[in-house]
């Protein structure tokens, strides 16, 4: 049985999931500066670099694109 969303929740989800790229995007940025500077690991940076990846795939999925 598909699983079909209304237009709005399909709205909704893609707005929570850009949102998350974009914030996941930016934590990587920041990140593996301060990794290269030293202060953190490069672990954290992998992390949020895989929940970026994850969420734009999600995203795009979402938008059908």
């Amino acid at each position: 049985m598909a699983n079909h969303l209304s237009r709005r929740q399909r709205v909704d989800r893609a707005y929570a999931l850009t949102l998350a790229s974009g914030g996941f995007s930016l934590a990587s940025v920041v990140l593996f500066v301060t990794a290269v500077a030293g202060a953190t690991g490069f672990g954290l940076f992998f992390l949020a670099l895989v929940a970026a990846a994850v969420s734009v795939a999600a995203l795009r999925r979402t938008v059908g694109r």
